[in-house]
């Protein structure tokens, strides 16, 4: 599933050709997870889960879902922060944890979606089939993961050459597969140290590596799928962006994804009352630790801007300050 990214700049800026062998590997790393979700249920039902199993799941989650979140997200995508050397080069491990494809592919695509968002040449909208509900169900399983298997991705040239110019993040980004393994099998191996058991590295493999991957994976995908078709849009943007409140705590606040596309560089996608943003909250502490600087947090005038009306949003009678905590 590792993706190589050449040094120099190809004549034209157009997608990049995946093997039919790369394709395959993205196969077993969407499909084995799933089926280990799939296989969860009853064998929570049955056994439940260890104490250990349960930690190190939640642990694995969190740093994997906040890399993406966080790292390749807002840091590296749409640059809402800059982080010191240290924290540049966690964040790009994390979010290599979460098995989503290397570094710099998953930026570039990301960036492309950004400027095409919703019309032609986005690489994932879920209307890029129509409006007809079988349009619509067909488009939302492309947008959902269907476009990961397409032969032509965003050039890292093109759409990330301050990434491609990093010679840590390239070398980040070249060793995914290497790092798939570490997500793998780092809680395998704190689950029989722990327990001092092969069952216990078997079931942390299980529930923490293979189960979380896949709860990482849809969360993220459904950012994608779902939350391009439905939600509330108090903002002004130029494609279909919803909020849908149900998803943003498992995906520390990506949900709110209308005001992240109304003002993509946001490190603070939830601006209203009550929308819990855990990334911006992470962020706010990495800034008070002097870890990240230049945060660009919104203020009241800022969002006002992105109302139709022009009008503060209800919610929002002053500045939107950081998170506090």
């Amino acid at each position: 599933m590792s993706a190589e990214i050449s040094d120099t700049v190809p004549p034209a800026a157009g997608g990049r050709s995946w093997p039919t062998g790369e394709q395959l590997m993205i196969g077993v790393f969407v499909a084995v997870p799933f089926l280990a979700l799939l296989a969860a249920v009853p064998l929570a039902w049955r056994h439940g889960l260890s104490p250990v199993d349960l930690a190190l799941a939640v642990a694995f989650y969190l740093v994997s879902g906040l890399g993406i979140t966080v790292g390749f997200h807002r840091h590296f995508t749409h640059g809402s922060f800059k982080a010191r050397r240290p924290l540049r080069i966690a964040l790009a491990l994390a979010g290599s944890l979460a098995v989503q494809g290397p570094l710099i592919i998953w930026v570039a695509d990301h960036r492309k979606h950004h400027r095409y968002s919703d019309r032609d040449g986005d690489p994932h909208s879920p209307w890029r089939y129509g409006r007809s509900p079988r349009a619509l169900a067909k488009g939302m399983l492309y947008a959902h993961l269907g476009w990961l298997f397409e032969t032509e991705h965003a050039s890292p040239c093109a759409y990330a050459p301050d990434l491609v110019r990093d010679r840590a993040l390239m070398l980040i980004s070249r060793r995914f597969g290497l790092l798939v393994l570490v997500s793998l099998a780092l809680p395998a191996l704190l689950g029989g140290a722990l327990t001092r058991s092969w069952q216990g590295a078997l079931t942390a493999l299980f529930w923490a590596g293979l189960v979380r991957i896949c709860l990482v994976h849809h969360v993220t995908w459904s950012i994608n799928s779902i939350c391009h078709v439905t939600g509330s849009r108090p903002f002004r943007s130029r494609d279909r962006s919803g909020n849908v409140w149900w998803l943003a705590p498992l995906s520390f606040g990506e949900s709110w994804h209308n005001l992240h596309h109304a003002d993509p560089t946001s490190a603070r996608h939830g601006v209203l009352t009550g929308q819990l943003d855990a990334g911006a909250r992470l962020i706010r502490w990495f800034e008070r630790l002097g870890w990240a600087y230049d945060v660009r947090w919104p203020d009241r005038r800022r969002i006002a801007r992105r109302k139709p009306d022009g009008d503060s949003p209800a919610g929002v009678s002053g500045p939107v300050r950081p998170p506090r905590g």
